[in-house]
């Protein structure tokens, strides 16, 4: 069984360095993730890839199918999933090609499904700490290991896409206090705590969002030059993580995130949502 989950944002559609590897077609009750998941082993340690956007980045931010994706990824076993995001800068000391391994997101989606639950099952799971932080230390100490520039720490602002910021929510974000923005990461952090699984994100910032006017408007030529450059540091970054995450003793930190948080009582509890939430909660209600 596949343990740790890798979530490829743009130009991140393949991992290097797998052996054993084999592709599965995974269906799940809330439909097809985004691609087949990519399944193998890195030195020794089992992981299971997906590019969110799918190969060839076919789906725009507000078309990933997220809850399909981490369902996927919970189901071949995995425990923890790292996100790789690019981002635009908010600050001017996150330049172009540095990493980012946020601890915060606010969200400015609409629109998305953002819960597993619903529909006659209610659960509130706790998410004021919305990264794990022992996973997040592990990309942070792996960034510094591959000679990054890296910030510790940072609060994402996820916005519905696909269009990038005009200027003036360029400068709100910024009076918000955040770091970087990106368009991929809610409810995908959200999604994870529900299953249980340990999630933190490493952020590639592509270019400094528009607020900065000594520096050209972002566009998409611009971001994929600096893609290309961040896709072999991002692939150092990742098998640092993967060695650190596999010394890892006892469960991973998020495991029974769900244990207190389903309100609803099991005798009142509607059958066919109960039936696509057993993966879920099967663990708690035997």
């Amino acid at each position: 069984m596949a343990r740790i989950g890798i979530l490829g944002g743009s130009g991140l559609y393949q991992m290097d360095g797998l052996v054993d590897v084999r592709e599965q077609v995974v269906d799940t009750p809330f439909g097809a993730p985004s691609d087949a998941l990519v399944l193998g082993t890195l030195d020794g340690v089992e992981l299971a890839f997906l590019p969110r956007h799918g190969k060839g980045h076919r789906l725009s931010p507000s078309e990933v199918p997220y809850r399909a994706n981490i369902h996927a990824l919970k189901q071949v076993g995995c425990e923890w999933v790292i996100s790789v995001s690019a981002v635009g800068s908010l600050r001017g000391d996150i330049a172009p090609g540095h990493v980012v391994t946020v601890d915060q997101f606010i969200d400015r989606t609409r629109g998305r499904q953002g819960t597993f639950f619903g529909d006659g099952i209610v659960a509130h799971v706790s998410f004021g700490d919305p990264v794990c932080d022992a996973l997040r230390g592990y990309l942070y100490e792996a960034s510094v290991e591959a000679g990054a520039t890296v910030h510790n720490g940072g609060t994402y602002v996820c916005i519905e896409g696909p269009t990038f910021s005009t200027r003036a929510e360029s400068n709100l974000f910024r009076a918000w206090g955040c770091d970087v923005v990106g368009m991929t990461n809610l409810p995908e952090a959200r999604l994870a705590r529900e299953a249980e699984l340990s999630y933190a994100t490493l952020a590639m910032s592509t270019d400094f969002d528009c607020w900065h006017r000594g520096h050209d408007e972002v566009s998409v030529e611009s971001v994929i030059a600096v893609i290309q450059a961040n896709v072999s540091l991002a692939k150092q970054i990742l098998k640092g993580a993967v060695r650190r995450i596999a010394a890892h003793k006892g469960d991973a930190p998020y495991a029974n995130a769900l244990q207190y948080a389903v309100i609803t009582q099991p005798d009142a509890m509607r059958a066919d949502t109960r039936e696509r939430l057993a993966l879920l909660l099967d663990k708690y209600q035997e």
